[in-house]
């Protein structure tokens, strides 16, 4: 079985999220933040009217963030109902998958294995294929809280 996939930097990986689940790439124009939320919530956006919670998937991921994200790309998916913009580093192709997700090698590092449904073989070259609740949720080690993300 193959799949479509969006292939995309984040923190200078190339991951991807199966492209069924994302409904448009965008660029972020503005955020509102929003007081008292975890770390990896940068605030909310619009688009067309409708507000997007933003994750900043560096941080959510553990890492630092890469700062003010105006101009930066966003993967627009829905999740339990909500909709959710996922801040990369870069989008750059939609591409399909060349077999099933296997075992995350070693080395990748804690939040990657536990953000990694598998790594997928495209085209290009492999890609850890990302599961997108674990952004939306955030990195469960180290100083970020346990709290759940912001819905609105």
């Amino acid at each position: 079985m193959t799949q479509s996939l969006l292939l995309c930097l984040i923190a200078e990986r190339r991951i991807a999220f199966p492209a069924v689940k994302v409904r448009s790439v965008i660029e972020i124009e503005r955020i509102t933040p929003i007081p008292r939320t975890a770390p990896h919530i940068a605030g909310i956006t619009a688009l067309r009217s409708q507000a997007l919670t933003v994750i900043d998937s560096r941080v959510a991921l553990g890492f630092e963030s890469s700062g003010d994200p105006t101009g930066s790309r966003a993967a627009v998916v829905d999740h339990e109902g909500h909709a959710y913009a996922l801040l990369v580093d870069e989008a750059f192709d939609v591409t399909a998958a060349l077999g099933e997700p296997e075992r995350v090698p070693g080395g990748f590092g804690e939040a990657w294995t536990e953000a990694a449904i598998g790594m997928v073989e495209t085209a290009s070259g492999p890609a850890l294929l990302i599961a997108i609740e674990q952004l939306i949720a955030g990195h469960r080690a180290g100083s970020l809280s346990e709290s759940l993300p912001v819905r609105v």
